[in-house]
């Protein structure tokens, strides 16, 4: 049967789902007795062991990685004498200075404040730039060009939290987890690194990156949300439920009750059509409309 159900967007096609069960068949006749198998959605990339039920609903519901298209990983044999017909899957990226991907997001974020200190000199006049962002700009640049720690060519402060917030989210890390591994690199390396000590200091050094998000408290019992006119109230005026928990009067700060966190979709955009190696495809809809 033709793979390519793999490329097919509609994860409900009766094409995508028959395609799910010649997979689930193929993995269990060549992996006999075998309890877990490699998840090959999307999300675990080949990298988690699931069951095999729970593959089959990871496939629909996440999508099969796209270039996953001869199943070495679970069993099938490459015939590399004879597969020139074949669908190839050793397309290698070029390797790419990891300092270089992240001046490159940088760049991407802040390209007016970038073009403007290329083109210092010129007789152009640069673009305005507020000066809030333009702070945000400098320390990420200086994260970036830091080293790790003295001599350290390989990584540079921000290249260094980049890869490991990047493995805390892949491999779903806790935060106490990631703090305790954070804490270990830190006496790993030389005593005058610049790591952070922990998650919440790395967020800190992220944070001019954006694309953050809001906290909004909201109703116990999901009435409402204290927002706009209502972000003042103390109690749900639906069901007169308390705003915050019950804490001790010597509390200074309220513990809300429940928070919805809202990702605004503004930023998110602007993103995508800032950055260079996604503005092109979003523009897709003018070019061949």
């Amino acid at each position: 049967m033709s793979r390519r159900w793999i490329q097919n967007p509609n994860r409900c096609a009766d094409e995508y789902l028959d395609g799910i069960k010649d997979f689930i068949e193929f993995a269990r006749r060549h992996n006999p007795g075998a309890t877990r198998i490699r998840c090959p959605c999307r999300r675990c990339n080949n990298t988690l062991f699931e069951t095999i039920e729970n593959v089959g609903f990871h496939l629909v519901r996440n999508g099969m990685i796209e270039t996953y298209s001869i199943w070495n990983l679970h069993g099938e044999q490459v015939d590399h004498a004879s597969s020139s017909n074949a669908p190839r899957v050793d397309n290698v990226e070029p390797i790419v200075d990891p300092n270089d991907q992240v001046m490159g997001i940088i760049q991407d974020v802040f390209p007016f404040a970038s073009t403007n200190i290329n083109q210092e000199g010129e007789d152009d006049v640069p673009t305005p730039i507020d000066s809030a962002e333009f702070e945000q700009y400098e320390k990420l640049l200086k994260n970036a060009n830091q080293e790790l720690y003295p001599g350290c060519e390989s990584f540079s402060v921000l290249t260094a939290i980049v890869e490991l917030m990047h493995g805390k989210i892949k491999y779903r890390m806790s935060n106490l987890c990631f703090d305790y591994f954070l804490g270990v690199f830190k006496r790993m390396l030389p005593t005058d690194n610049c790591l952070p000590k922990d998650y919440k200091h790395a967020q800190k050094v992220l944070h001019g990156l954006g694309l953050g998000y809001e906290k909004i408290h909201a109703c116990k019992n999901n009435c409402m949300l204290f927002y706009k006119e209502h972000e003042t109230l103390d109690t749900c005026p639906i069901c007169n439920e308390s705003r915050f928990k019950m804490t001790s009067q010597n509390r200074t700060t309220k513990i809300p009750q429940k928070v919805m966190r809202y990702l605004p979709l503004k930023h998110r955009l602007q993103r995508l059509y800032m950055s260079t190696h996604t503005a092109t495809d979003m523009r897709w809809h003018k070019k061949n409309g």
